[in-house]
């Protein structure tokens, strides 16, 4: 059984409209600068406030909850904000949503005590709903032809935030200390960690200008091409035709747990949860002194070493990931990335091992964090596998938007679990030793287990309805 329709595989692709999608992907890329820039620092800031009591252990803990609370407070609006898209249009809600992120980036840079660093993230997760919003535009400025084109960029661009997020936060975090002769004014030392933030907000601004004058209303520009999934089991197609045959307006959310848009969703979810909970890990575990089993580096260490992973993720995924669904569709390329994830997480125990046995971080060090990195290469492709099942699995326009709500509701408040549970995990297991410390290492590698076996339930292709 082929995994891609003949029919689709010899229909001429349709050309991207490249300006808008260009458009759309600069917030994409603001909010990661945003949102990545102070994984190299807050680590060392949450350890130079007084709440930890300077135990190192437990940094873990306040860790996971900054990184969480702004999945948390999204959870609960997303969904209200990509139901109001489907209404005003997708424009209205981007632009209120890139103001919000500006000003609690700019809070975030200014608060001095773990309280007001936990209400920036509130604010930024509460007035900011254009992850979802965002996908939905994606599918409404793709067709069939193209998809897997449009949505392999969001993985892309998120590697060039992540590189650049990665380098304004390692490079600009205490510029006191860098800069001193510039950075005089006492205010840079009561609040060391301004300028990343400053800088973000500005990325945000200017994106904010550029949606505002160039960006074009998606919402009636045409009518939606519609593409299903088909499986041994799935929903019934009549339901499904009544179902897109409903008005938005007057649509209970029961109307959208059919299994053909559930099964996609929660793939995307766990496998969303695990993602965050890895990419939560890698900078604590960097950080984290040797001997309680990190590799005790600097912030701007990890800010390069982030920055240099973001840029090969982004090459990869650019040059490889059209081809590589092209070659084995869809599934399969799903169920082999989620296969990567174990491996990639065993890296961590082995460069701890690694570095007691040696004294030190070396060139061994080196090269198993190069093997971890190819391991999360294909790892991230799952993202965008995801993303096209769950962008097929709309049956209408005036369904897309409450689709995709309620994906990113899902996957936000998944990530909100993910980083809390699996940096508390970490810092639980070293403090208590549980499994020789690697407790959290374990319990995720077997929640891996469970999402590949929620792969083998998804649908062997994507079948084409367009009209």
């Amino acid at each position: 059984m082929p995994l891609v329709p003949v029919e689709a595989s010899r229909r001429a692709k349709t050309p991207l409209p490249k300006l808008q999608i260009c458009i759309l992907m600069t917030l994409q890329v603001a909010e990661g600068i945003a949102l990545v820039s102070i994984s190299p620092y807050i680590n060392q800031l949450i350890r130079e406030l007084p709440i930890t009591g300077g135990d190192a252990a437990a940094v873990g803990y306040y860790v996971g909850m900054i990184e969480s609370l702004r999945f948390l407070t999204q959870a609960l609006s997303l969904f209200k904000w990509s139901r109001l898209s489907d209404r005003i249009g997708r424009k209205p809600v981007l632009l209120f949503g890139v103001s919000g992120a500006c000003v609690s980036v700019l809070c975030f840079g200014l608060s001095t005590t773990f309280w007001s660093l936990a209400i920036s993230r509130c604010m930024w997760g509460a007035l900011d709903g254009n992850v979802g919003v965002m996908k939905t535009m994606m599918g409404e400025l793709t067709d069939s032809t193209n998809m897997a084109q449009g949505f392999a960029l969001f993985p892309i661009v998120w590697c060039i935030a992540s590189f650049v997020g990665s380098l304004i936060g390692g490079t600009l975090a205490r510029p006191q200390n860098h800069w001193p002769g510039l950075f005089v004014n006492p205010f840079w030392r009561d609040h060391p960690y301004f300028l990343p933030s400053a800088v973000s907000a500005c990325v945000l601004l200017l994106t904010f200008f550029s949606l505002l004058f160039f960006l074009e209303e998606t919402l009636s520009a045409k009518p939606r091409r519609k593409s299903t999934l088909t499986a041994t089991g799935g929903a019934n197609s009549d339901d499904r035709e009544a179902l897109a045959q409903q008005s938005m307006a007057n649509m209970p959310l029961r109307s959208l747990l059919t299994p053909a848009i559930v099964i996609p969703i929660a793939n995307y979810t766990v496998m969303m949860f695990l993602d965050s909970s890895l990419k939560a890990l890698l900078p604590l575990f960097l950080s984290t002194p040797i001997h309680l089993g990190g590799l005790g580096l600097t912030p701007y260490s990890i800010g390069t070493w982030l920055g240099f992973s973001a840029v090969a993720n982004g090459v990869f995924q650019a040059l490889l990931f059209a081809k590589i669904v092209d070659w084995l569709g869809p599934k399969r390329l799903f169920c082999v990335s989620v296969s990567c994830f174990v491996p990639a997480m065993l890296m961590f125990p082995i460069m701890s091992w690694i570095v007691h046995a040696r004294g030190l971080v070396d060139h061994a060090i080196t090269f198993t964090l190069l093997g971890q990195l190819v391991l999360i290469l294909t790892w991230d492709m799952a993202v965008a596998a995801a993303l096209m099942f769950v962008r097929a699995s709309a049956p209408a326009n005036n369904v897309l938007g409450a689709v995709n709500g309620l994906c990113q509701t899902s996957v936000s408040t998944a990530r909100a679990v993910g980083p809390t549970l699996a940096t508390s995990l970490f810092a639980f297991s070293k403090q208590h030793n549980l499994l020789n410390g690697n407790a959290a290492y374990v319990i995720l590698i077997m929640l891996c287990g469970v999402l590949r076996w929620m792969a083998s339930k998804l649908p062997d292709e994507l079948e084409d309805r367009d009209e």
